[in-house]
């Protein structure tokens, strides 16, 4: 069954964002908020814990397009190549926010990533993934709990969350209700801003 933690925006407790760190570092599946949808969530650098991530969402690993989440952009020469800095200078500024950028990845990628040509960069304008990223010590994998070709009314309940998700994550983080709009996604491997999907960021 999956634990779930409240974990307040102001005031998150450190034992609780502890406890999720645990359940990262031992392969374990979250359930997380965001300034846009609730997430899944995993350890970006544990290959088993992302084929489950992948297994949840019916997809093969090698298939998955799963971003990943940072807390500010010092880890963006982990995974992707050298960016032109008037790029560089357009990331700043949109960051934290509710976007996912694509752009071109290095070789370096973590193994589930293999191969892949672009990778999805996102910082979402929310203290609680920032902490975890932060006190994980490296980005996570993360993928929206909502299907692009539903309206679900429990993705912004944290309880009809958990529900749902019982037995098939470890943890879900009890933020209050969340919201119903995705990430807006921004392709930037041209060196120009290009809007694939709009959502709930505004350029």
């Amino acid at each position: 069954m999956a634990k779930i933690l409240k974990i307040y925006p102001d005031n998150p407790q450190e034992n609780l964002i502890n406890e999720v760190i645990k359940t990262l570092n031992n392969g374990g599946l979250i359930i997380y908020p965001s300034d846009t949808i609730y997430a899944l969530g995993c350890n970006i650098f544990d290959i088993k814990a992302m084929e489950k991530l992948a297994q949840l969402k019916k997809i093969k690993l090698e298939k998955s397009q799963f971003s990943i989440i940072c807390n500010d952009l010092s880890h963006l020469s982990d995974f992707t190549r050298p960016i032109e800095t008037s790029v560089f200078r357009f990331l700043k500024s949109h960051i934290p926010g509710a976007f996912t950028f694509i752009l071109d990845a290095n070789k370096s990628l973590p193994l589930a990533y293999k191969n892949h040509k672009t990778i999805g960069i996102r910082v979402p304008d929310h203290p609680i993934p920032q902490l975890i990223v932060e006190k994980l010590g490296h980005p996570i994998a993360s993928t929206s709990i909502k299907d692009d070709d539903e309206v679900i009314e429990y993705s912004t309940d944290p309880e009809l969350i958990a529900e749902k998700y019982d037995h098939l994550v470890d943890i879900v983080i009890d933020s209050g209700y969340g919201d119903n709009i995705a990430s807006t996604i921004v392709d930037l491997t041209s060196g120009e801003p290009e809007i694939i999907r709009q959502g709930k960021g505004i350029i």
